[in-house]
């Protein structure tokens, strides 16, 4: 073997020894940011659970206030009993879902959530499809009255309101 194939040879084991140190160094850092990244999804849902269950108690009270409130209306009912039985049954009913909420972490309620969509998840998709189409319809209407406002703001000052596309041509019909 010659000179220059030796310098060769200690070249590229120079190379590979830098190649592996580079190597070790990259793995160091990636799982010292896997630890750091670890550590702040645990301190965030730490806070979020925190937080969840400081309102939970509001919410609790909220719904306890509601039974209240339902029981106190019976009164009017005094008249039907059978009216009267099934708005007490319905307070009755809440006043359970407030203690059940004031005794419960929100690690339970998202567990037997978990359960739920394990166990059902066409019910689950169909409950999400509806919730999305109602939430889509509040959107909508909403918008629709906030034209329609906005509209009636223009020409009772006095300006030319853009009506919307139906009741131009409504308006051309007319005339």
């Amino acid at each position: 073997m010659g000179v220059g194939q030796q310098n060769t040879n200690r070249q590229q084991d120079t190379g590979n020894e830098d190649w592996d140190a580079l190597k070790g160094d990259v793995g160091d850092i990636a799982g010292a940011a896997v630890e750091r990244s670890r550590y702040f999804i645990d301190s965030a849902r730490e806070q979020a659970t925190d937080y969840v269950d400081r309102r939970k108690d509001d919410i609790a009270q909220s719904v306890a206030d509601f039974a209240t409130s339902l029981r106190e209306s019976t009164h009017s009912f005094d008249e039907r009993p059978n009216i009267r039985a099934v708005v007490d049954t319905a307070a009755e009913g809440l006043e359970q879902l407030a203690d059940t909420i004031r005794e419960r972490t929100f690690a339970d309620f998202f567990n037997d959530f978990e359960d739920v969509v394990r166990r059902r998840p066409a019910t689950v998709a169909a409950v999400t499809v509806a919730v999305g189409f109602l939430t889509a319809r509040f959107i909508k209407s909403t918008a629709e009255d906030l034209r329609h406002d906005r509209m009636s703001t223009n020409i009772a000052q006095g300006g030319q309101g853009r009506a919307p596309q139906g009741q131009r041509s409504r308006a051309k019909a007319r005339t």
